[in-house]
C-alpha cells in the first residue's frame, strides 16, 4: 500500500486537518446514533498524543452549496465534545477569517470543528482554490473518512495533493481489512452478495467472479438468477429484464472457475408480512401466486458449508427479507455460522454496504465479524474494483511531514 499512516508522521506542534465523516442522524436536536463520531476517537486521541492540533473537516446533510442552518455542524458540537472527552471549539465557516482565527486560538489538548464544508459549492466541485483555502489552515492532512473516499471533493481529494498526507486510524482499518479481503486474501475466498437488484450490483458481481472461489447469491437478486436458469418465480421480486446479464455473469464465473451458489430450496408465502403463513419448496417449484421471501434450510446448509470451507468471507447484503420474521432465518443462520468461525480464528470475515450492517446486527453476529464497514457506497465501489479518489490521492503524494 502506498499511503502513510499516523505512525509515519511527525505531528508535534502541527495543525492537522482531519477529514472525518460525522454525518450522524439527528432528531429533535439530539444525535440518535453516534457511531460515526465514536469511530473517529482513536484518530483524534493519537494526534493529540503526538502533540498535534486536530481540526475537523466534515459535511452534514446535503445543503447543496448553500448555508442551511439545520445542517450546521454546530448542532452536534456538544455530542462530539462529549465523545472525544476534550474541549471542542467551533468555527462558523471552514475557510476564511473565521476559520483562520479559530485555528490560531487553538491550544494544546483542544479540538476545532469547522462548519459544514458543503455549505460551499466549491467543495463538491473539487475547486482548486477552495482546496487551497482549506490547506492554508493546516500543516498536515489526515483522511479518516473512508465512507467519503469515493467522492472527488476538495476535502477528500484536492487537499491531499497540497499537504503532507496520511490515513487516520479508521481509514487505515478499512483499507487493511479490504486488502485482506480482496487484495491479498487467504484462500479459498467466498463472497456472499444479497439484496434486491442485480442492476445495482453488476459491476460488483462481475469483479468478484474473477477474484473469489465461490459466490453465494441471495435475496431478490437470486430470483433473477433463477429466472436466468429457466425457473418460475411466481410473484417474487426480480428484474426479469436482467436475466441475460445474470446468465453472462454465470458464464464469466464458470470461465474463472468460480462456483455460483443459488438457493436449492426456497421459503414462499402469499403475502409479505410478519408471521405470514409460509412453506418451503424446491427452488423450481414456486407457485404462480406466491413469492420467494427467503432461502430454505437445505440452501442454508449448503451456504454454511461453503463458508466453512473458506479462509476469507466477503459479505454484502441479506439472503432474504430479513426485516420481517420469519424471513430472516437464512440470513441469521449464515451470519451466526460465519461469526462463530471468525471468533474461533478460522475465518477472516469482512462485511459492509447497504442493509448489511443492519442484518448482521439483527442476527447478533456483527460483534464477531473480523471487520464491518459502515461505508456503504465507498465499500461497494472498492469491491467493484474501482479507484477511490480519496484513497488514490493519499497514494499519489509522497510528501513527508
Amino acid at each position: 500500500m502506498g499511503w502513510k499512516s499516523l505512525d509515519d508522521m511527525d505531528l508535534a506542534g502541527k495543525v492537522v486537518l482531519i477529514r472525518v465523516d460525522i454525518n450522524v442522524p439527528v432528531a429533535d436536536g439530539q444525535v440518535t446514533d453516534a457511531t460515526r463520531i465514536e469511530r473517529i476517537k482513536p484518530t483524534i486521541d493519537d494526534i493529540l498524543a503526538k502533540g498535534g492540533k486536530p481540526v475537523l473537516l466534515a459535511h452534514f446533510g446535503r445543503p447543496k452549496g448553500k448555508v442551511v442552518p439545520e445542517m450546521s455542524l454546530g448542532l452536534i458540537r456538544g455530542t462530539v465534545q462529549d465523545i472525544l472527552g476534550v474541549p471542542v471549539r467551533f468555527a462558523d465557516d471552514c475557510i476564511g477569517l473565521p476559520a483562520k482565527k479559530a485555528v490560531s486560538e487553538l491550544t494544546d489538548g483542544e479540538v476545532l470543528l469547522l462548519e459544514n464544508t458543503r455549505f460551499h459549492p466549491e467543495e463538491t466541485e473539487n475547486d482548486p482554490r477552495f482546496s487551497a483555502s482549506l490547506a492554508a489552515l493546516g500543516d498536515v492532512y489526515c483522511n479518516d473518512a473512508f465512507s467519503a473516499a469515493h467522492r472527488a471533493h476538495a476535502s477528500t481529494e484536492g487537499i491531499a495533493r497540497l499537504l503532507p498526507s496520511c490515513a487516520g486510524r479508521l481509514m487505515q482499518a478499512e483499507l487493511e481489512a479490504l486488502q485482506a479481503a480482496l487484495g491479498a486474501p487467504k484462500r479459498p475466498v467466498v463472497a456472499l452478495v444479497g439484496g434486491a437488484k442485480v442492476s445495482t450490483k453488476i459491476d460488483l458481481l462481475g469483479n468478484l467472479v474473477s477474484k473469489v472461489d465461490a459466490l453465494v447469491i441471495g435475496g431478490g437478486m437470486a430470483n433473477t438468477f433463477l429466472v436466468a436458469r429457466g425457473m418460475q418465480i411466481g410473484k417474487s421480486l426480480a428484474e426479469v429484464d436482467m436475466a441475460e446479464t445474470a446468465s453472462d455473469i454465470m458464464e464469466k464465473a464458470e470461465a474463472a472457475n468460480c462456483r455460483i451458489v443459488l438457493p436449492s430450496d426456497i421459503v414462499i408465502a402469499h403475502e409479505f408480512k410478519a408471521g405470514a403463513e409460509n412453506n418451503t419448496v424446491p427452488a423450481d417449484a414456486c407457485p404462480i401466486d406466491a413469492m420467494i421471501l427467503d432461502a430454505g434450510p437445505a440452501s442454508v446448509e449448503t451456504i454454511t458449508s461453503v463458508i466453512a470451507s473458506a479462509e476469507t468471507l466477503i459479505w454484502n447484503g441479506p439472503l432474504g427479507a430479513f426485516e420481517i420474521p420469519p424471513f430472516d432465518a437464512a440470513t441469521n443462520a449464515a451470519a451466526l455460522s460465519a461469526a462463530e468461525l471468525s471468533r474461533e480464528g478460522k475465518l477472516v470475515s469482512v462485511a459492509g454496504g447497504g442493509d448489511t450492517v443492519a442484518a448482521l446486527n439483527v442476527s447478533g453476529a456483527a460483534k464477531d465479524f473480523t471487520y464491518i464497514s459502515t461505508a456503504g457506497g465507498a465499500f461497494l465501489e472498492w469491491m467493484e474494483g474501482k479507484t477511490l479518489p480519496g484513497v488514490a490521492a493519499l497514494e499519489g503524494q509522497d510528501s513527508t511531514a
